[in-house]
This record gives structure tokens, C-alpha cells and sequence, in this order.
């Protein structure tokens, strides 16, 4: 019942994003991942479609007979022809053996990275090659449901609290006055970000007099 606490949570500190939250549908929490996969699979899916991205990583996987799983040792033994030949660009390949080099190392550990809190996190993937600071937000929410990760800099949060909240402030003044909002749903900031993208997706608004 973590989420219902996080939603009363939230309606108390904050009613719009209540009223948002009260007009989608409800958001489970989802099983932790495998990091490393979720990884490679965030650099796959980087900058080109959710359907390209699908393709690409079907014919990824299947360089890795019979299970499909990209163990770190078979990633860093392919060639950069044989990735690039599944759809992988030139950068993406380098990256995506970058991953596969630092989980052989033992750097992707779930429980030591589990403990990090998310800005000694973020600077610790931010290492590999090719792996930026909303790639790192992105696994913390999404591949280990951690609950108070904040994105300032995804486009999708900042317009869904552009529509949410009517802010004109654009660039950096946008992104100080989205972390002042925000401060109030601590230590629940993933979940409200999980809704404000659904409301995107789902059209919600919530009209100006709403509390």
C-alpha cells in the first residue's frame, strides 16, 4: 500500500497534482530490474522511436543465442560491424560495450547501488561513456522504483507541469521554479512524475480553479 500512502501524501501538499492524480489511473508499483539490461536498453532506446527502438533491440538480442541475454563478456567480444549490422550506430555500439565493460568490473552492483543516494548515483553511471544524468534518473525510477527521483530536465515532466501549474519561465528559470514546486512531495517526487507523464499520454487537465 505504498502508493496509496504516497498519493494522500501528495493530495495533502500539493491538491492539483491531487486532482491530476485523482483523474488517471492508478500506477503499481513494478518489480525492480536488472540494471545492467535496463542499461543497455535505455542506450538503445536513446533519441529514435519506441518502435524503432523495439526492433532494434529484438535483432540486438539475437546475437545472443538462446535466450537473448547480452552477457557482458559475448557484448564486449562482438565486433562493431556485427552491432552496427543490428541497427546500432557507430556511438551506440561504443556505448553499449562501455556498459558491458563496467558491469564486468563489478561497478553495477543492484545492492551497492541501491544505497547511493540519487546524486552519488547519478555521478557514478554518468562515468560510463554515453550514459547522461537523465539516463541515470530514468533507471532510478523506472528499473529500481525508487520513490524520490526528480527530473527536472525531462521535456515531458516540464510540460505536463506547464499545463498543470501555468508556468511561462522557460530554460533554467523553468527548472528552479519545477524543484520549488516539488519540494513538497518529497520523499514521493517518482510517483508524482509517473502521473504527470500519464497525463500527457491520457489528455487530463485540471481546470485553474481546481483544489
Amino acid at each position: 500500500m505504498l502508493n496509496q500512502a504516497a498519493i494522500e501524501h501528495l493530495t495533502a501538499a500539493d491538491p492539483r497534482l491531487g486532482a491530476l492524480i485523482a483523474a488517471g489511473r492508478e500506477i503499481h508499483p513494478r518489480p525492480h530490474e536488472d540494471l545492467y539490461l535496463a542499461l543497455l536498453r535505455a542506450i538503445v532506446s536513446q533519441q529514435i522511436s519506441t518502435k524503432a527502438a523495439a526492433a532494434i533491440w529484438k535483432r540486438f538480442q539475437s546475437l545472443f543465442p538462446p535466450e537473448g541475454y547480452p552477457e557482458p563478456r559475448e557484448v564486449l567480444a562482438l565486433t562493431e560491424d556485427e552491432l552496427r549490422a543490428v541497427g546500432l550506430s557507430r556511438q551506440k555500439a561504443g556505448y553499449l560495450k562501455a556498459i558491458a565493460e563496467y558491469n564486468e568490473r563489478g561497478l553495477l552492483d543492484y545492492d551497492h547501488l541501491t544505497g547511493l543516494s540519487e546524486e552519488a548515483f547519478t555521478q557514478h553511471l554518468t562515468a560510463i561513456r554515453g550514459v547522461g544524468r537523465w539516463t541515470a534518473q530514468m533507471l532510478q525510477m523506472f528499473a529500481l522504483d525508487q520513490p524520490d527521483v526528480f527530473s527536472e530536465g525531462d521535456l515531458g515532466v516540464q510540460n505536463a507541469m506547464r499545463r498543470l501549474y501555468g508556468l511561462e519561465e522557460t530554460g533554467r528559470a523553468l527548472q528552479k521554479r519545477m524543484l520549488a514546486i516539488a519540494e513538497a512531495w518529497r520523499p514521493y517526487r517518482t510517483l508524482a512524475c509517473k502521473y504527470l507523464w500519464q497525463s500527457l499520454d491520457n489528455g487530463t487537465q485540471i481546470p485553474p480553479t481546481a483544489e
